[in-house]
């Protein structure tokens, strides 16, 4: 074995001919006339490699462990394959199992799981078709957003996952403490001595960065307590969210819709095989939707005109439609894929339905808050223009009952040269949903926490 893995991709592409040594896990493997074949994958590529064992080429004894879910190195020549599905396969003269695995056991041994069942074995659901293409494409989506964002001079910083604040107003987090339950204690005991929880979102923080470094983004892990357990609510899950100085609602939205292109057409760039199997498996539409996306121009509409055309659509609503309601998926769906057919960014919502820290519009009724809304998800960024005006955001605090000692250093920014600024967060999960047509989020992250379930 080299210091370096040589990977299947790469042999994939290797000429004819040539000596290579291959390392991966066996997919299957079907004996037919003397002849041993063995679908080979490391998961660098959704092509699996096909390793040709002619008779007597491997010892017998080696061979009868080189069964589905076993790790093995295979040595040989690159050859033209005949068969359908490869163009080249390895004629092996050399085969070592690293690692067996009991065909009578091995979970995966069978084709047609159901993802229920996956879920149960996270560690192993990773080498399945499904799940390697998943991975792949999470991982060119990860890299889309960092190179976005590099590309245009944004400042990457981390911030903190222990926090005392409630970004959202929401209330449901995650407390953390060493404080033992069974016994008495307050506060001042504790590790931080005060209340302390898994932050939700990185954008307060990421305001002070941005106030000083101009632009900048975060990308992490955030955690709501919500005890929801739908296919669209995790406990953990990671956010992406940039925050820029000097920068009105008008920019955040078109920054927004140039992200959210950029990274569509990487990973279609990117992952082709990938996202073809997703197609043909998932969902017929993921390939056509990316690249309408990818292509169009966003529409632009306030709440109020939103409204006004769920209103005028004659449609019997789940969720009835007024204004000052929020928007639900059905409402969203129907903007997007029956009156545009397209993307569209609403913005200027209520302020009685958003957050504090949203810039307060001229008419004190509405603020200035956007959500970019995609053909078959719904929505899938939300931001807004953040006030910037002390007391305004002040009042706002108090209006929301929120303490106002806890957003001292959140004010003191409005104080000691504020400034205008913008930003948006965008859910990893979501946007993989989106990208793979996986319709539930606890298949598009490695290791899903909901209620209940906790394991690894």
């Amino acid at each position: 074995m080299t210091s370096l893995h040589t990977s299947i991709s790469d042999i994939l592409n290797t000429a004819l001919g040539s000596q290579v040594s291959a390392q991966g896990w066996v997919k299957t493997r079907r004996d037919s006339k003397g002849i041993h074949f063995i679908q080979l994958n490391d998961g660098s590529t959704f092509q699996d490699l096909q390793v040709v064992i002619e008779s007597g080429a491997i010892p017998e004894d080696t061979l009868a462990h080189a069964t589905t879910g076993a790790c093995v190195s295979v040595t040989g020549e690159l050859i033209a394959s005949p068969g359908a599905g490869q163009s080249v396969e390895l004629k092996a003269r050399e085969l070592q199992v690293y690692g067996p695995a009991d065909p009578a056991i091995y979970p995966l041994q069978k084709k047609g799981h159901t993802m229920e069942f996956l879920r149960e074995i996270a560690h192993l659901r990773v080498r399945s078709n499904t799940f390697g293409a998943v991975f792949r494409v999470r991982n060119a989506l990860s890299f889309a957003i960092h190179k976005f964002f590099q590309e245009r001079g944004f400042i990457y910083v981390h911030t903190p996952i222990i926090t005392a604040l409630d970004a959202e107003g929401a209330g449901a987090m995650f407390r953390v403490t060493t404080l033992d339950p069974a016994k008495p204690a307050n506060n001042a005991d504790d590790f931080f001595g005060r209340p302390t929880y898994l932050a939700v979102s990185g954008q307060l923080e990421a305001e002070i960065f941005a106030l000083a470094f101009t632009n900048v983004y975060t990308f992490g892990p955030t955690f709501r307590a919500e005890n929801s357990n739908t296919p669209r609510h995790l406990a953990e899950f990671w956010m992406v969210e940039p925050e820029m100085a000097f920068c009105d609602l008008d920019g955040n939205r078109k920054l927004a819709e140039e992200f959210l292109k950029y990274i569509i057409a990487y990973v279609l760039d990117h992952c082709p095989a990938d996202l073809e199997f997703f197609n043909k498996r998932i969902d017929n539409t993921v390939l056509a939707t990316l690249e309408h996306v990818a292509a169009s121009a966003f529409e632009h509409v306030t709440y109020t005109e939103a409204i006004r055309l769920l209103e005028k659509s004659g449609r019997a609503w789940e969720f009835p439609v007024h204004w000052g309601v929020d928007l639900q998926s059905e409402h969203e769906r129907y903007l997007t894929e029956e009156v545009f057919k397209k993307p569209v960014v609403i913005t200027d919502y209520p302020a009685e339905i958003k957050a504090f820290y949203m810039r307060l519009n001229e008419d004190n009724q509405t603020v200035r808050a956007m959500d970019v809304l995609a053909p078959r998800i719904g929505e899938i960024i939300g931001g807004s223009q953040r006030e910037e005006r002390y007391d305004v955001l002040l009042e706002k605090i108090r209006a929301k009952g929120l303490r106002e000692e806890d957003y001292k250093w959140y004010l003191d920014l409005r104080k000691y040269g504020s400034a205008p600024h913008s930003g948006f967060g965008l859910g990893v999960e979501r946007m993989m949903m989106y990208l793979t047509g996986m319709k539930n989020i606890r298949d598009v992250i490695a290791f899903p926490r909901n209620p209940g379930s906790a394991e690894f």
